[in-house]
């Protein structure tokens, strides 16, 4: 009875549809439920014994109503999170910290000061230079003007202006050493550590202050050789982060075509957005789809695929109270899943629990 009032109720659904260029989205939708209607009915009739009495001795299996999905491949890889811009910084020339400007966590920006170490002595000197450069330049200033009149020598013109010039650039030098003093952040970016205190003594490629640009962090792998053919940008990939127990889908950004000879691997990038909070050299796992179905496969658990002795894959499906073997053809699995390109569709009921004790055409019962 059921089957006979199945019609006619998806008819008067679809007439009371409406019309219009949606017809044949309802129309398709429609079929899904009548098939996944008639699955259902036909579980609950093997359920109830409903045409068989010898089906209660049958054997118990569990069941499942296949459907139509969209089957994706992935290659999975270990990552890590990279900032392009994260820097140690460390103060050019020995000396002793005097000041430290940041903290931190801290906002910086390009040319922005973040320590200084002890100047005094270079002072010093650039002051003893500024008073023999204001001397220099006046006796060049009066020999310029006797040379101007014709008076004097020219080598005597020259030496003035050489000491001159000489001496600005033994300023420049000291003003430089001035400026190596200073701890500068190269990048736009984030306090991350301050490693110094006022007072300690600090030399160069000893890091001090380390600042990180949050805003362009991304994922980096290197992923074996033998998937070179298989990994393109643009490559949809599933980012999932262990530690934080968070994942994001996106594409790949970069894929390098150079194979590392040592370890025969080559790179891919994937850009974060910075909305979360991820952290550099933070572990992260990689899936990168290398496949996907044409359009809407059948996918069954491979654990339920079985082989005969031709070496041939097959299920079985529950046929009312009984077992039907059912060869297949298999295209890619991932995951404990399979693609099955022919021999099964969709509303079949696959036999899930109890296929490894039931042979074609046996008598079954539903596990409830």
């Amino acid at each position: 009875m059921k089957k006979l009032f199945l019609i006619p109720s998806l008819t008067l659904l679809l007439i009371a549809c409406g019309s219009g260029d949606d017809k044949k989205s309802q129309l398709d939708e429609l079929k899904k439920q009548e098939i996944d209607i008639k699955a259902k009915i036909a579980l609950l009739e093997a359920e109830l014994n409903v045409n068989s009495d010898s089906s209660k001795n049958g054997i118990a299996v569990a069941v499942m109503t296949l459907k139509a999905e969209i089957f994706k491949n992935y290659i999975d890889v270990q990552g890590r999170v990279d900032a392009d811009q994260n820097v140690a910084l460390s103060s050019e020339m020995p000396g002793t910290i005097t000041k430290i400007n940041v903290n931190a966590g801290d906002e910086v920006s390009i040319g922005q000061v973040l320590a200084e170490t002890d100047t005094r002595a270079i002072n010093q000197q650039i002051s003893d230079l500024q008073t023999n450069a204001d001397l220099v330049n006046q006796i060049y200033e009066k020999q310029k003007n006797l040379w101007d009149q014709k008076i004097g020598t020219e080598v005597q013109f020259l030496q003035a202006k050489t000491n001159k010039e000489s001496m600005e650039k033994k300023l420049s030098t000291m003003q430089e050493q001035v400026r190596m003093t200073k701890i500068i952040s190269p990048i736009n970016g984030t306090v991350d550590a301050v490693d110094i205190k006022i007072g300690q003594a600090v030399a160069p490629g000893i890091p001090a202050i380390r600042v990180i640009n949050f805003s362009n962090l991304k994922v980096k792998s290197d992923v074996a050789e033998s998937y070179a053919s298989k990994i393109k940008k643009g490559s949809e990939v599933i980012v999932y982060f262990p530690d934080i127990q968070d994942s994001i889908v996106t594409k790949v950004n970069f894929v390098s075509r150079a194979i590392n000879n040592a370890s025969r691997t080559f790179s891919v990038e994937v850009l974060l957005d910075n909305k979360k909070e991820y952290h550099p050299n933070m572990v992260a796992r990689l899936s990168v789809s290398d496949y996907q179905s044409a359009g809407q496969a059948i996918v069954v658990p491979v654990r339920s695929i079985q082989k005969d002795e031709n070496n041939k894959e097959f299920v079985y499906v529950a046929n009312g109270n009984s077992a039907k073997k059912q060869f297949i053809i298999i295209g890619k699995t991932y995951s404990g899943k399979a693609e099955i390109i022919s021999g099964l569709k969709e509303g079949d009921l696959l036999v899930t629990l109890g296929y490894d004790i039931i042979n074609d055409g046996d008598a079954i019962v539903y596990k409830k």
